[in-house]
Parts: structure tokens; C-alpha cells; sequence
């Protein structure tokens, strides 16, 4: 691949990004719309239930989900020093495992409170795995890629698992995000009113912005390939 070819790429990548930043930064601030508007806000240490369960999705939205899209694209289309771009890139996902276990803590919080039961959902049972796997995720490129770090062939073997093993867990995200906001509007029976429309638009812009990263870190990978034939 020429210099020309590697700068298209990279600029299709950073274009993608952009949009990448604007779909996440939106569906943050229509949570906080939908959640300061419509259901009174969120208070973790308040006697009201549904307050405590605000802090669910607002902690898993703006941490799980935005933080660990914002660290998968820190690595992928930031030009920087390759260690500057570790250390980041495992800050931010550090960041959203942090966020998550508050948001999840949150939601049994919230079950105690009103004795609903735990884990009865959909949306829970992928939430809990995608979450474990996380952290595993987490652990082992931390031990693997940055300290101590493994020797040069076992990280050349692992990288591909590292990287494919991101993209479905970052796919398992969204897909949490957006069971989780359709199972809330339908135990609220919100169908056909304004704050649905609101929650609709939340979850579209969710997953724009899980399509976007995917598609911008396909496009900055592409730029360290050959394709000489």
C-alpha cells in the first residue's frame, strides 16, 4: 500500500471518528434529558428506589458503554507514542470498569429496595457476562501488552484475540445498552409518548455510535496492511 493509500484511510478513519464522538456525546445527553426531565433525576444514597435506579443507566451509558468506545478508539485513530496510547487506552477502559460497578451496584440497589428479584432478565444475564469478560479483557491485555508485559511471540499471538475479542465485547455492550432501555420503556408502558420517543432516539444514537467505532477501527487497521498482490 502506497503513502497516498495510508493517508486515505487514516483520514476516513478520523472522519469516522468524529461522528463516532458526536453519536456517543448525544446519547449521553439525552439520557441525562430523559433522566432529569422525565424521571426526577438520580440520587444514590436516596430513600426513593427509583432515584437509586437512575444511576443505572446513567453510569453504565456515560462509563460502560461511552468510556470503553472512547478507549478503543484512543488506541486505534490517535496518532501518538504507542506507550502513550497503552497507557490511555487501558485508563479509559480502567475508567469504565470503575462506572460499571457503580451502575451495576446501582440496579441491586435499587432490586433490595423494592425486593425485585435479581439476574430475571435478558438484559441482565448479557449485562453480568459482558462485564466479567470485560475485566478479564481487561486484566490480560493489561499483563500482556503493558506490565509487565509478555515476550514479543506470545504477544504477536495474542493480539488477535485481543483485538477481536474488543470488537464482540464492545458489540455486547451496545447490545446490553439496548435491552436495557427497551425493557425499561416496556416496564414503564411508555409506548407512543414523548419520553419514549426520547428513549427511542437514545438507544439509535447508542448504536451509531457502537457502529462507528467498528467501522473506524476496521479503517485504521486497514492502513497497516498490505495489499500488494
Amino acid at each position: 500500500m502506497d503513502t497516498m493509500d495510508r493517508a486515505t484511510f487514516r483520514h476516513t478513519a478520523s472522519s469516522i471518528t468524529v461522528f463516532a464522538h458526536i453519536f456517543g456525546l448525544t446519547a449521553c445527553i439525552l439520557m441525562l434529558v430523559w433522566l432529569l426531565h422525565y424521571r426526577g433525576g438520580l440520587a444514590y444514597d436516596s430513600p426513593n428506589p427509583d432515584l437509586v435506579f437512575n444511576c443505572h443507566p446513567f453510569f453504565m451509558l456515560l462509563g460502560f458503554v461511552f468510556m470503553s468506545g472512547e478507549a478503543m478508539m484512543a488506541y486505534k485513530t490517535v496518532r501518538a507514542e504507542k506507550i502513550t496510547k497503552k497507557i490511555v487506552h487501558m485508563a479509559l477502559h480502567l475508567v469504565a470498569i470503575c462506572m460499571g460497578i457503580i451502575g451495576i451496584n446501582a440496579a441491586f440497589k435499587f432490586h433490595d429496595q423494592v425486593n425485585l428479584e435479581d439476574m430475571f432478565s435478558l438484559h441482565s444475564w448479557i449485562g453480568i457476562v459482558t462485564f466479567c469478560l470485560y475485566g478479564l479483557q481487561w486484566l490480560l491485555g493489561l499483563f500482556t501488552f503493558l506490565f509487565p508485559g509478555a515476550d514479543a511471540a506470545t504477544k504477536a499471538r495474542l493480539l488477535p484475540w485481543h483485538i477481536s475479542g474488543g470488537r464482540a465485547l464492545l458489540m455486547m455492550i451496545i447490545c446490553t445498552a439496548l435491552t436495557g432501555l427497551s425493557e425499561k420503556a416496556t416496564s414503564l408502558r411508555l409506548a407512543g409518548s414523548p419520553e419514549s420517543r426520547l428513549l427511542n432516539f437514545t438507544a439509535f444514537f447508542v448504536l451509531l455510535f457502537g457502529i462507528s467505532i467498528d467501522v473506524s477501527i476496521g479503517f485504521a487497521r486497514f492502513m497497516h496492511i498490505d495489499h500488494t498482490v
